[in-house]
């Protein structure tokens, strides 16, 4: 059976639905809050957030919207307080993305890397772990370091009885998690729920508006916050840009075009290293010895290294030249060295990036309807394996979101283009997991309440994690002037 939206189930759905929609208005972000008490962050968040000063607080939130009286939730935020408070004009919410990433140190990165000082004096800067994640009421999936899961990104499928087998795990995964959500929590992680959180957490610091600024899966957050509280939202920056307010089976297919748009960066920079890595002279011989290495680690891993890990591996490290390096003396380990067993980890151990994958399969598989039909799978496999053979076949694949056990409680967050022209589109033209196209869709959904800033660079995350002057100036303007650009192309 195929899982696309059916008019009946929601017509079902219309009274949770439109109570969940009433609350979403205005009206229920200025019910009264209590006020935020700050004081002394965890040890790790401290530890994380080094020389910095960080205060944090938690406040509670509705685990169901529907039900606003019923079980409550806590959410940790952190604060990185204006550096000159006779300039301060709000607050700036922050998302690192995910979803599922850990935002209370996103403040402190940011500042460690440049975050222009009249942003600091205009903001007090406010991260959080959302709903789920870390500090924040956390869930877990209860996934083991050697067990079949390891990782959101699916493992690449040599062949079509490979994307069957990966369905049996991703079944198992789903009724995994199922059987580990002991408090009824999973179903509620959505980004529309997070967005409620936003506003609540808005309120609860006395503010009538926030801004906000996010990245990556934080775009399509930062997306879903400007729709539903378009009076409450304030300066908007999407930053890497996932194309809508929710990742879903194009989302993720968006990938394998972005590992083909970003890959020819890498190959020249690894090409004017053969002297020293040996993978190839020209951008052409380096995309010739990817799929050989490829290939050789489909049919016999090295290092503990298969096929699958070491396409993951290269993936990841497209998201910046700061990460070329390293994956080139990876890749060169690989190439070069004889294979040899590696012992497995040892059997029972919590796997380190449980909370994080629990999070992004219950927002991910909770926010859109998936296809259930092994077979939708397995064309979109052979489509994008020819499509986009660097990637394609890995984010095509089928994934435990086929087989989750809960329907979305309410359709996906609908971009509202009717409210102030008050977002500004950051992208990258070269994105491994999130590229051009991402930002262009936000563009056009938005229409006249946004403008798209596009940097003729490669790497995830545009403004101050990247390092062009054009995108630094138009993104520091908006925030502390409130001038938003004219959409343009930033040279690189």
């Amino acid at each position: 059976m195929n899982r696309q939206f059916r008019p009946r189930r929601y017509l079902a759905l219309a009274a949770v639905i439109g109570v969940s929609a009433a609350l979403a208005t205005p009206a229920m972000a200025t019910e009264p809050a209590k006020p935020v008490e700050w004081g002394p962050c965890p040890e790790d968040v401290t530890a994380a957030a080094g020389p910095y000063p960080l205060e944090c607080a938690t406040i509670q939130v509705p685990l169901d919207y529907a039900d606003p009286d019923g079980t409550q939730i806590d959410l940790m935020l952190s604060k990185h307080a204006s550096t000159n408070p006779a300039k301060r004009r709000g607050v700036l919410l922050l998302n690192p993305g995910g979803p599922g990433g850990s935002g209370l140190t996103l403040s402190t990165l940011l500042v460690s890397k440049g975050l222009p000082s009249g942003v600091t004096d205009a903001y007090d800067l406010i991260g959080m772990d959302t709903r789920g994640v870390g500090h924040s009421s956390r869930v877990s999936c209860g996934f083991l370091a050697d067990g079949p899961y390891q990782g959101n990104l699916p493992p690449y499928p040599v062949d079509d009885a490979a994307v069957l087998q990966q369905a049996e795990v991703a079944k198992g995964v789903a009724e995994q998690c199922a059987a580990n959500d002991k408090d009824g929590r999973l179903r509620h992680l959505t980004t529309a729920n997070t967005a409620r959180d936003l506003d609540r957490i808005r309120a609860a610091l006395g503010e009538e508006k926030a801004s906000f600024l996010g990245y990556s899966y934080g775009s399509g957050l930062g997306a879903a916050y400007a729709s539903m509280f378009p009076d409450r939202a304030d300066r908007v920056v999407l930053d890497s840009n996932i194309g809508d307010t929710h990742l879903d089976r194009d989302g993720l297919r968006r990938y394998a075009l972005g590992t083909e748009e970003t890959f020819p960066d890498f190959a020249k920079w690894v090409a004017e290293r053969h002297e020293a890595y040996g993978l190839g002279r020209t951008p052409e011989e380096v995309r010739e010895t990817y799929f050989e290495t490829a290939g050789k680690l489909d049919q016999q891993p090295v290092n503990g290294i298969n096929g699958s890990l070491f396409r993951a591996t290269v993936f990841g490290g497209l998201f910046g030249e700061a990460a070329y390096g390293k994956t080139a003396s990876i890749w060169q380990s690989v190439h070069d060295a004889t294979p040899a067993p590696t012992p497995p980890p040892p059997p029972g151990q919590p796997h380190p990036a449980d909370n994080f994958q629990s999070v992004f399969l219950s927002v991910t598989c909770n926010d859109f309807d998936w296809p259930e039909d092994v077979d939708t799978y397995r064309r979109g496999v052979a489509e994008d394996r020819e499509r986009y053979p660097l990637y394609g076949a890995a984010m095509a694949t089928i994934t435990p979101c086929a087989f989750w056990p809960h329907e979305p409680a309410e359709p996906p967050v609908a971009i509202n283009d009717d409210g102030p022209r008050n977002v500004l589109i950051v992208q990258n033209e070269r994105d491994a997991s999130t590229p051009l196209l991402g930002g262009q869709l936000m563009r056009e959904k938005f229409e006249n309440r946004s403008r798209l800033l596009s940097i003729d660079g490669s790497g995830h995350g545009g403004y101050v994690l990247g390092d062009n002057p054009c995108a630094l100036n138009a993104t520091t303007s908006f925030l502390v002037g409130g001038k938003l650009p004219e959409d343009q192309r930033c040279p690189a």
